[in-house]
Formats: C-alpha cells, structure tokens, sequence
C-alpha cells in the first residue's frame, strides 16, 4: 500500500527528462490510475484493486457517487471479460479477481465526462504544470487569461498484472480507448536498470510533443520523470528502482462537449518492477 502523503511535481522545464527528485505537498489531485495490492501473483490467487485519484502516485478512493465507471475490461492472452457490473462502491479495494490463467493481465478503464470549473488562475497554473500549451496559447491569443474554465475531463486507464512467471503478448494490447499508452516490451520481463519504451495514441494515431509524467515508489517516497513524446509518439525512460510505477499524460481538446469549453483526456499505466 502506499502512504498517505501529498508530494510536489516539479514545474515544467524544456529537457527530455528531469533528474530523479522527491518532493512535498502536492498542488492539485489530478491522477488517477488503478492500484492492487502487490503485482505479481500466483495463479488462482485473488488480485485486489482499487480506484484512485491524487497526485505523486498518492491518493485517495475515487469518489464512486459523483463519478462513473462507464467501461472496464479485463484482457488475458485468451479472454476478454466485462467487468464494468462487478466494481462495489465500498471502502477498501473496489474490486477482486481470482487470475485463474499464467501471463500477464490487462484491466482497461474508461470513465464518464464529469465537469468541473476553475478560477483564471488556477486553470492557467493547471495549464503550465501538464504541459498543455496549445489550450494556454488558445487562451493568451482571445485574451482569456483572465477568465474562468467550464471543463469535462474523462480519465482512462490501464493496470498490468502478472500471474505465474511467464509474461505474454497481453502487454500490448489496443483496447481502443481514445488517448491510450501502451509498452513496447512487457514490463514484466524488466528489472531495474532496464528501459522502457511506451507510445502515446490519441485518437489511434501517435501523439509528438506531449508531456508525459512517469511515477514511481520507493521506500513511501515519490520520485518523477518527466519526458516529451518524439515525432513518432514514443517516449523511452530508465527503470531505475523496483515497486509500483506510473506513466501518465493528458490531451486537451476546445470544443468537443456542448456543456463546456474543454475537454480534457487523461490517460494513465501502472504496473510493477521486481
């Protein structure tokens, strides 16, 4: 389990990567992701998962009554099974399942469009912070800079878990979704001091230039790499300690939704180092 404390993120800085660093207090909850209990299991052992949302790779239980689970799937090598009906609004993991076959585990989550307002500066501060240039600059040239955000945001995201000790092709899988990250190479064949390399899709296609915010956990302390997408939508990175890791980035778009003036996507990918 992680501990409960809120960390910093660093601001953004025009490198490829920042150095490893730990931080305090965090700004704004704005992840979310799905956390299990550990990562790799034996089979026929129950996983435990829950629904989370901070920031720093902490946080707290997303709350299921002002938000909606609209999709979540679970892929193996073999099946693909509906899960979306089995989530309880509980304290404590909202969802167990029995991983009955070796290999890896896909669980894919899609969100409704919740809605939110922010004060000028606070949706500028948010801006900077995740990279979002093109709302920023959209925002500077009609001389809205002073003027508060009418938001939907819609989160997806994916959790890779092992069963038994051999990895497969599941890894790897496109479930569609609209902003997606998926590895290269399975995580589970790395060990620290490894690499990985992801690639970003928006909309099926690459995504260049993006932010991408990649998390890790180590001893209850948060360390943070930020990296930008090359051309081709991918981004490469160390593994540098063992535990839970985070990949994480966000896409926004104006325009898309009737009931606000942005739509912002988020798109996150936990899995394990051993």
């Amino acid at each position: 389990m992680f501990d409960k404390r809120f960390l910093n993120s660093p601001k953004r800085k025009a490198v490829s990567f920042l150095l490893l660093m730990a931080f305090s207090v965090a700004m704004q909850a704005h992840e979310f992701w799905l956390q299990p209990i550990k990562f790799k299991y034996k089979i026929d052992e129950d996983a435990s998962i829950d629904f989370m949302v901070g920031e720093s790779f902490t946080g707290e239980q997303w709350d299921l009554k002002k938000h909606k689970v609209e999709l979540l799937e679970w892929y193996t090598a073999t099946s693909k099974i509906d899960l979306a009906s089995q989530v309880k609004n509980v304290k404590g993991f909202r969802l167990v399942e029995k991983l009955r076959s070796e290999g890896t585990h896909l669980f894919a989550m899609k969100s409704n469009a919740a809605y939110i307002e922010l004060a000028a500066e606070k949706f500028n501060e948010y801006l900077k912070d995740d990279g979002l240039d093109n709302i920023l600059n959209e925002r500077k040239k009609k001389n809205q800079l002073d003027k508060p955000s009418k938001e939907n945001y819609t989160r997806f995201t994916k959790l890779l878990l092992q069963a038994g000790e051999q990895p497969d092709d599941t890894y790897k899988k496109n479930v569609g979704f609209r902003i997606e990250i998926i590895p290269k190479i399975n995580p589970y064949s790395l060990k620290s001091g490894d690499y990985l390399e992801c690639i970003i899709l928006f909309e099926g296609k690459p995504l260049p230039h993006a932010l991408v915010k990649i998390w890790s956990r180590l001893n209850n302390t948060t360390f943070l790499q930020n990296s930008y997408t090359e051309n081709d939508g991918t981004i490469k990175f160390p593994i540098s300690t063992r535990g839970a890791w985070m990949v994480s980035t966000v896409k926004m778009i104006s325009g898309d939704l009737p009931t606000s003036q942005y739509h912002s996507l988020w798109s996150s990918l936990v899995f394990g180092i051993e």
